[in-house]
């Protein structure tokens, strides 16, 4: 069980990890890297930080070195760019490299390609505190992840903090309501047998309260990916964690 102490007024109880809420047999598969299906992902991330491709022949590689340098990348993502003046994630940021220095087309999002780069260099943070920056730039982005996170919506007209605030270790259905964290993405979902970004998950619980998704990548749901990472500051890293 990963647990950090309360630390706000908008964190009402102590921090829980989502894999506290899974069965002891989705835990024992996130704890065996040999077992964790992720890993997949993580080999095919490996081979594409190491091949030289686009006009300039570069690798994430030559630019960044092993991929254990990204050790740390991860626990301070998605972070206001002030490049593209806006809150990105991980896998916005691999598509940024991809165009800027090896002048290729941005992987699709939610492409295999794209969430095993993301998997394998949030892997290297692994058991490192979860530390996201909301001053600056970012704190209307952060303002407006807070106010998401408690609109109601959809025509079930519920909001996020009415199933993981309110409805912690209850059931929904056959699954045990978590309190939301996002320190295990992207993750292993054994409900679609892949590996899969925070955004795609934010789409299923859309979907689930009869509420239009947004699409990968939109602006909202960086400032929701935001102030859930917040929520989580000081949570351990557990990607690829293994989830329902």
């Amino acid at each position: 069980m990963v647990i950090a102490e309360e630390k706000n007024n908008d964190v009402n109880q102590k921090l829980i990890s989502g894999y506290f809420f899974s069965k002891p047999e989705t835990q024992e598969m996130q704890d065996d890297d040999f077992l964790n299906p992720a890993f997949l992902w993580i080999d095919q991330g490996h081979k594409l930080w190491n091949q030289k491709l686009g006009e300039n022949s570069f690798s994430c590689q030559e630019c960044h070195g092993n991929v254990e340098n990204m050790k740390g990348v991860s626990s301070f993502y998605p972070k206001y760019d002030n490049e593209v003046k806006k809150v990105i994630n991980i896998e916005q940021r691999i598509n940024i490299c991809r165009k800027k220095n090896s002048k290729l087309k941005s992987f699709q999002a939610e492409s295999k390609n794209l969430i095993s780069l993301s998997a394998l260099i949030s892997s290297q943070s692994r058991k490192l505190p979860m530390n996201v920056n909301i001053s600056g730039e970012a704190n209307s982005w952060f303002k407006r992840g807070k106010e998401l996170y408690f609109k109601r919506i959809g025509q079930m007209n519920v909001s996020c903090n009415q199933c993981h605030d309110d409805r912690t270790g209850l059931y929904l259905r056959a699954e045990r309501v978590s309190q939301g964290h996002i320190n295990g993405f992207p993750s292993y979902l054994l409900r679609w047998n892949k590996v899969a970004s925070v955004h795609k998950r934010f789409q299923f619980c859309n979907e689930q309260a009869r509420a239009s998704p947004l699409p990968i990548f939109a602006d909202d749901y960086n400032a929701l990916q935001l102030y859930l990472a917040w929520r989580g500051n000081g949570l351990k890293i557990e990607s690829p964690s293994v989830r329902k």
